[in-house]
């Protein structure tokens, strides 16, 4: 079977959620399939990648996307995998296999703001109806997700006919490095959008003196002095982008990973927390209590004070201990590699199904 793997949307020099997927699941692929082959638009992005062939085609925010199929046909293909469900299907003569990370953007429409003003307009358009998105992933012959609660909202909404599989995310192998002593430090990785609704823990920190809120991700200079006007007397820190190895060792030592998100497809900083023993106090919405289980503690994503007194809790040496332990069992049930033998699978029995 001969394999191609989309990874058009690897981000040079620093993963987001979907870049880390590609390349996580790239990586255990190739090691698990003799016929892999990458897709790419930028030959920077093989420095993330597995040394196997690859392919160049043009960018996936480019005008030819719907057209795409053209452009791999001439490479040939059993089947095709990509991490997002907008690579472009027509005139195909391959298996196609789509992901959907999510439906965040159904209720919140703020456009991730590094994209062209275009692109943007374009976003805002396709999330205000169900309809594209069908059409995409009816096209696919099957779809992927990274969590039941994902799966379940897209079955609710009946988006596609096709098999959907749930392939979850996973912590990044990183070396088995113990404890730091332990510190007050509230770790939040994410962006700074709307919805992630970072001032419900930039509120709470005032009444939690004896900690001190670590902001890993780059920040504009409103959205920080907005921060910081929610935390009078609070100590917050803004790492504005800190590396992957700062951002390890202050988890190493932190008290918690923190998140008041409104919605998630996943929350892949849950398990990296959990992959160090760092407990979590996270907003009460289903995916996380699907992902922490009982690592976490959950909070109303606007209750404030329910945020410090979940903070509170692990002061109690029993209780972060009993917490750590759940973490790492917890983190335990997610690896890349076994997410990709689950897609494996699928890609071998739709090729299969495609060849009849």
């Amino acid at each position: 079977m001969r394999l191609l793997l989309d990874c058009r949307y690897v981000r040079v020099g620093r993963h987001d959620g979907i870049s880390r997927y590609t390349v996580g699941l790239a990586r255990e692929l190739a090691r698990l399939h003799p016929q892999v082959e990458l897709l790419i638009c930028d030959e920077r992005q093989l420095a993330a990648l597995p040394d196997v062939p690859w392919h160049r085609l043009s960018a996936p925010t480019s005008i030819r996307e719907p057209f795409v199929a053209r452009q791999v046909r001439r490479i040939g293909a059993d089947v095709v995998f990509s991490p997002m469900q907008t690579m472009g299907s027509w005139g195909r003569d391959y298996a196609l296999v789509l992901t959907l990370h999510d439906l965040i953007y159904y209720r919140n429409r703020t456009p991730p703001p590094e994209f062209a003003l275009p692109i943007r307009v374009l976003w805002r358009l396709y999330h205000l109806a169900w309809w594209p998105q069908r059409v995409l992933l009816n096209r696919a012959d099957a779809v992927v997700t990274v969590s039941e609660t994902t799966a379940s909202l897209i079955a609710q909404h009946r988006l596609t006919r096709r098999p959907v599989t749930v392939v979850p995310n996973a912590p990044d192998p990183a070396p088995d490095l113990p404890r730091l002593p332990r510190t007050g430090a509230l770790v939040y990785m994410g962006s700074f959008m709307p919805y992630k609704n970072v001032g419900t823990l930039a509120s709470a920190m005032p009444a939690l003196p004896h900690h001190e809120l670590h902001l890993m991700s780059r920040i504009g200079p409103d959205e920080r002095a907005r921060l910081t006007a929610l935390a009078p007397g609070g100590k917050l820190v803004f790492h504005d982008g800190a590396s992957d190895e700062t951002y390890r060792d202050v988890l190493r030592g932190a008290t918690a990973l923190v998140s008041a998100s409104r919605d998630e497809g996943f929350g892949i900083p849950l398990v990296e927390a959990m992959a160090l023993g760092t407990p979590l106090v996270v907003s009460d919405i289903p995916v996380f209590r699907e992902v922490g289980g009982d690592a976490a503690a959950y909070v109303d994503p606007d209750d404030v004070h329910g945020f410090v007194e979940a903070v509170r809790e692990l002061d109690d040496p029993e209780v972060w201990q009993r917490r750590s332990d759940a973490a790492r069992a917890r983190a335990a049930r997610y690896s890349w590699e076994a997410s990709a033998r689950v897609l494996l699978a699928l890609l071998e029995r739709v090729a299969r199904e495609r060849s009849r």
